[in-house]
């Protein structure tokens, strides 16, 4: 049966993240707010951000199995609401080490995260950590086939790669000083001649990972390595997302993470579970305007008799609000959930995370806006704290793959596809076909694929069905597999006794 009651570790981490949340971060914004640009604010929170450090929330992010203290991704989520329902500027300092880190931890090797992962779980100091990513010329079509690719090129020299171009968005990459994050995962395309993708080449083939680390930055010659900008938001006001250049920037050769044609599926990855983690950033935000919004309606009459909240009309807008928070909640916490644990394969993931990134995202502006509504005009005031949440608010469809240019497109892609269409009607409809090819006396060898296919059949039906019977069905095709003189008749019936396989077959036939 689905639920969503925490474990008792999980309450007292979602306890723990709400306790610093609000002794750490509560009194950061009039600190950093006070100075005329954004690097300024930026530097002003780095006091702020080793002290989450030193909580152990950069660590509560990052897997036991690699030195980190996470027992899985869904725990990111009480992490990531409960300080961005405080503050949205420190808590991406965090978010973006996490994310700059993600590469490293789905595809390094041992040494590698031996060698690069130290400092993060420390437990200590200030570290940042960038994926860095995104260009000037912006990136979500580098992937497709008769396009420009990846601006930032690499080409090999001798003990090096040689580095050219300019990045720009890549939270934390220049670090606090303009010379470097701790660690970068710098997306690069590998070219020979520097100059745009051959139309007749896979761009995915090209795309590689390089680990740049602050050594790296240093041992460079003057000018490899530029900050040119850190541009002004709008919202969330002390983030750093620079405008960096790279020229002849040499990178040793031992630092490779990707090589050329190895890191496409990572990197995608990598921002499938950042995308479900925006949600959760998203409902902190949403929560925080709901909770002002309900605390006015409750104790103000407007120049009335009752407190607004007993009004029809502020009361349907708190309710608005309220279940765009908890239906974005619920997206998020199945897509992270999934992640570790299913069901379904690789891609059903990843399209749990594109809800959670698209669905909670879109509500943000909507929600935090209707709280503004039940305050009216006195929302528009700045230090009401309105004003702020809705500018953060606005980046959330736009950031992290935005939601019209990658997030919806890669979401296209999935239900266009046809095994998307295989999966949940079509390769269900033909169950009887399929068991009518497994011919009585068969070779083992001979039977396998079939059987195999047979339980990816039944267990689309199964997961149709929102069950976990599913695991039932190892046995039967263990003896599918096993038995030379099973007959096709004798693998239905065992299938049949599956609960529900034969209600989820029977509803789904016709």
């Amino acid at each position: 049966m689905v639920h969503f009651s925490l474990t008792e570790s999980q309450k007292l981490l979602r306890a723990k993240a709400a306790k610093v949340a609000r002794e750490v971060l509560g009194s950061a914004y009039p600190v950093y707010s006070k100075f005329p640009d954004q690097i300024d604010r930026f530097r002003a929170t780095r006091p702020f951000y080793a002290q989450l450090v030193q909580q152990g929330l950069l660590k509560a992010l990052i897997p036991k199995s690699d030195g980190g203290d996470a027992e899985s991704l869904l725990e990111s989520a009480f992490i990531l609401e409960e300080l961005y329902a405080v503050d949205s500027s420190i808590t991406i300092h965090l978010v973006g080490t996490a994310l700059g880190l993600l590469p490293l931890l789905i595809g390094g090797t041992p040494e590698q995260k031996q060698r690069f992962l130290t400092p993060f779980i420390s437990g200590e100091g200030d570290y940042l950590a960038s994926l860095t990513h995104s260009e000037p010329g912006g990136t979500a079509n580098h992937l497709e086939k008769g396009g420009k690719g990846l601006g930032v090129t690499a080409r090999k020299e001798g003990d090096y790669y040689v580095v050219n171009g300019e990045k720009r968005w890549t939270t934390n990459s220049a670090g606090w000083d303009a010379k470097g994050a701790t660690l970068s995962c710098l997306c690069a395309r590998y070219s020979e001649d520097g100059g745009p993708e051959k139309a007749d080449v896979d761009p995915a083939t090209t795309l590689m990972v390089l680990l740049v680390t602050r050594d790296v930055v240093a041992q460079n010659a003057p000018g490899a390595y530029e900050l040119l900008e850190e541009p002004d938001l709008m919202g969330h006001i002390a983030v750093t997302g620079p405008h960096t250049r790279y020229t002849n920037f040499r990178v040793p050769v031992d630092h490779v993470l990707f090589a050329p044609g190895s890191g496409a599926k990572q990197i995608e990855e990598a921002f499938g579970i950042t995308g479900a983690m925006v949600g959760a950033m998203a409902v902190g935000t949403m929560r925080a305007a709901f909770e002002k919004a309900l605390a006015f309606a409750k104790n103000d009459h407007r120049g009335g008799s009752v407190p607004i909240i007993q009004r029809q009309s502020p009361a349907d807008l708190l309710i608005n609000a309220k279940v765009r928070i908890d239906s974005s909640r619920a997206l998020v916490w199945k897509a992270l959930d999934s992640l570790d644990n299913g069901p379904g394969d690789d891609k059903a993931r990843f399209e749990a995370c594109l809800e959670a990134k698209i669905h909670s995202s879109d509500s943000a502006i909507q929600c935090v806006y209707e709280c503004m509504q039940v305050v009216g005009m006195t929302s528009y005031a700045n230090d009401t704290g309105f004003p702020r949440l809705l500018a953060d608010a606005a980046v959330f469809p736009l950031f992290d793959g935005g939601n019209i240019g990658i997030r919806r497109r890669q979401f296209q892609r999935l239900i266009a596809s046809k095994l998307f269409h295989e999966q949940r009607f079509s390769r269900i409809r033909r169950l009887p076909g399929v068991f009518a090819e497994i011919p009585e006396g068969a070779r083992r060898w001979e039977r396998r694929g079939l059987v195999q296919q047979v339980l990816k059949e039944a267990e689309a039906v199964l997961m149709l069905e929102n069950s976990e019977s599913w695991q039932s069905l190892q046995p039967i095709t263990d003896a599918a597999m096993n038995k030379d003189n099973i007959s096709m008749e004798q693998v239905y019936q065992d299938l049949s006794t599956v609960q529900p396989m034969e209600a989820g077959y029977q509803k789904l036939k016709h």
